[in-house]
Order: structure tokens, then C-alpha cells, then sequence
């Protein structure tokens, strides 16, 4: 409608639009409303049918179409019929399938602007700080052929400094890790822009995978990926637990091949993570021996701001500060601070502009 959009002098101007388009979770912030949508980044894809199976009459035989979209899609996850397959578009921070991709922005515009509209939006996504310029292209022109008027980048560290609050305009260092569902982004921040960074692909999914793995080795039980995700929600920790946390899991018998279940413990999944978690320490560390000196007076007077879905793992800003000596602390509403800095950046475009990845 025209009259949810902006106005300014008389004009009618869209919707501006911060969507952090993660691995894990598309997240939506629309100016003057804040986040208003998060879901996961999953869609569910079928071959075209005659219409008998509720598809449309006029698909033609054979062509992928889209079923579902977000979490109606991961609830399909690992229960699929032979016709359909529930996957994810991006894939460690990057598009990994680019028609998919696009039609996923299409959905979650759509949701959040309205199918029928005046004014196309204006947009910014986040991207991983290491990122290729044929990466970031993919992603500006999935945006635009999705519905966008215009459409920016910004690196995700510097997104989530800007929703954590961070004050990253001044001449002082702040470091910021962002652990998303497909990288671990780590960066220092000052004057408003990156000085050090460093972007691993470990990260959430790594985690759930390595749970995956464990459960296969130690008890012959394999586990479907939301089951791990679960695991990992209720139970993980970053450090061990006392007294331990413990859950029941259910799979199939790899020996047996029939249904069974597990009781597994807190201080297991700690031990089934620790090859991810150290990735992620290793990442931290390298950027803290490249930080100019003046930098890393800062960052030791101020500490670590821990942001992303990541930050949400029990002790994870423990286990930090315990591996380098430095204060970390979780930021407030972690897993929504690279959404909520896009907004803010692209509603104070003429401020952040130098800050923004440029496409070569």
C-alpha cells in the first residue's frame, strides 16, 4: 500500500528493505517496522505433474517447481516422498544455486511488501567479508530479479557491529564475531571499516554435521540434520556441563536397520563439536596477532561482542575469553544483529556508503 511507505516532501518513496540472506536464516528488517520476518532458507522443490498431485494442471511434465518456502520447507527436511526434495539455496555464506535463490528473495519481498505494489523496494543484503566479486554479483542481481528497485551490499561483520550497537565510526578498534549458520565471520572494525578480518566456513552447520558424525561413530545410530540442529539447541555447550544436560535422540540402527533410541549427554556433544569449535578459536586468534597495536589496545580495553545464531551456544563467550585472555561478551538479540545493522545502514545510506562492498 502507498501508505506504508515513506514519504518525503510530498513524494512517495518504497520500502527500504535489510535482509540478512544467511545459510541458515533469511531474516527481514523494513524500515519503520524493524525484523519482521524470520525463516529458514530452505525451499522445497518438486518435478512438474499433471496436477493429480496438487500441483498446477498447466506444469509441464518433468520441471522443477517450487513447493514450499521457508519453514513449511524444513519441516519437509529428511521426509520427503521420491518427487520432492527440500533444499538449501546457499550454501557457506554464497548463492550455491542462483534460480533457487531468487525465487526464495521473491517469496520472503513478497511476504513482507506485498504481491501487488507501487514502488519496487530498495534493499541491502550482507554478504560473508570474503567474498568473490562474481559472489557478491550473484547476490545483486538475485536481489534485483527478485523485485528490488535498487539493491547494496554490506559485509556482514560490519552489519552486525551496526545491530550490536557497536559505535564503529570512531577512530577506536572493535572486534566483532558473527557465527552464522554457513561461516564465522571475525573482524576489527574502526573509522568504519574493516581493518582485520578473517571468514571461515565453520560454523552452525559444521556443528550439527559434526553431532551427526558422533552419534554415527559412538552409538551406530543415524540421525536426520534437524534432529541434530535439535541436539544441539537443547543440549550443546561450548564447555563442559556440570551438572550435565541430557536428551533423548532417536534414529535408525545402522547395524540392526531399525528404529532406536539414545540417551546422549551435554559433555558428548561438547566433545562431537570441539573440531568445529576450534576452527572458530583458530579464526579468532589470527586476527587478534594481525591487529595493529593501538587496535588491540582497544579491543582489550573494550573486549570481543559475539553476535549470530553461534552466540547463542551455551558458553560460547566462556570459552572464548578462556582461549584468549580477552572479555567476550553476547551481544543483545545476537541472532538478529546483522539483519537489524542492514536496516540501519541502508535507512543512513549517505553515512555507511564508503563502508559498503563495492561490485568490481
Amino acid at each position: 500500500m502507498i501508505t506504508s511507505d515513506r514519504r518525503r516532501g510530498g513524494q512517495v518513496f518504497a520500502k527500504q528493505v535489510g535482509i540478512d540472506l544467511g545459510t541458515a536464516n533469511v531474516i527481514v528488517y523494513v524500515r519503520g517496522k524493524g525484523i519482521v520476518l524470520t525463516e529458514p532458507s530452505v525451499v522445497a522443490i518438486a518435478q512438474g505433474g499433471d496436477g493429480t498431485d496438487g500441483s498446477s494442471p498447466t506444469a509441464t511434465k518433468g520441471t522443477p517447481r517450487i513447493v514450499a518456502v521457508g519453514e513449511e520447507a524444513r519441516l519437509m527436511i529428511g521426509r520427503t516422498p521420491g518427487h520432492i526434495t527440500a533444499v538449501r539455496p546457499m550454501r557457506d555464506g554464497v548463492i550455491a544455486d542462483y534460480v533457487i535463490t531468487e525465487h526464495m528473495l521473491r517469496h520472503f519481498i513478497n511476504k513482507v511488501c506485498g504481491r501487488v505494489r507501487f514502488f519496487h523496494p530498495e534493499v541491502m543484503i550482507c554478504v560473508p567479508s570474503g567474498v568473490t566479486s562474481v559472489e557478491r554479483r550473484a547476490v545483486l542481481d538475485a536481489a534485483k530479479r527478485a523485485g528490488a528497485r535498487e539493491a547494496h551490499l554490506i559485509e556482514e561483520p560490519l552489519a552486525a557491529a551496526i545491530g550490536a550497537n557497536v559505535p564503529i565510526s570512531g577512530p577506536s578498534g572493535n572486534l566483532i564475531i558473527d557465527i552464522g549458520g554457513g561461516t564465522a565471520e571475525i573482524a576489527v572494525i574502526s573509522l568504519g571499516g574493516i581493518v582485520v578480518s578473517r571468514s571461515v566456513r565453520f560454523a552452525g552447520n559444521k556443528l550439527d554435521e559434526a553431532i551427526q558424525s558422533y552419534v554415527r561413530k559412538r552409538y551406530n545410530l543415524a540421525v536426520g540434520e534437524r534432529t541434530a540442529e535439535d541436539v544441539k539447541i537443547q543440549i550443546g555447550s561450548a564447555l563442559p556441563m556440570d551438572p550435565e544436560l541430557t536428551m533423548e535422540v532417536r534414529g535408525r540402527d545402522l547395524i540392526a536397520g531399525l528404529p532406536r533410541t539414545i540417551t546422549i549427554g551435554s559433555n558428548e556433544v561438547t566433545e562431537a563439536m570441539e573440531p568445529v569449535l576450534l576452527q572458530i578459536i583458530g579464526a579468532v586468534k589470527s586476527v587478534l596477532e594481525e591487529t595493529p597495536p593501538e587496535l588491540a589496545s582497544d579491543v582489550i580495553d573494550k573486549g570481543m561482542v559475539l553476535s549470530g545464531g553461534g552466540a547463542l551456544l551455551r558458553n560460547m563467550d566462556k570459552l572464548l575469553t578462556q582461549v584468549t585472555g580477552v572479555a567476550c561478551y553476547v551481544a543483545e538479540n545476537p541472532l538478529y544483529c546483522v539483519a537489524k545493522g542492514t536496516g540501519i545502514a541502508l535507512e543512513h545510506l549517505d553515512f555507511f556508503r564508503r563502508s559498503l562492498v563495492s561490485v568490481g
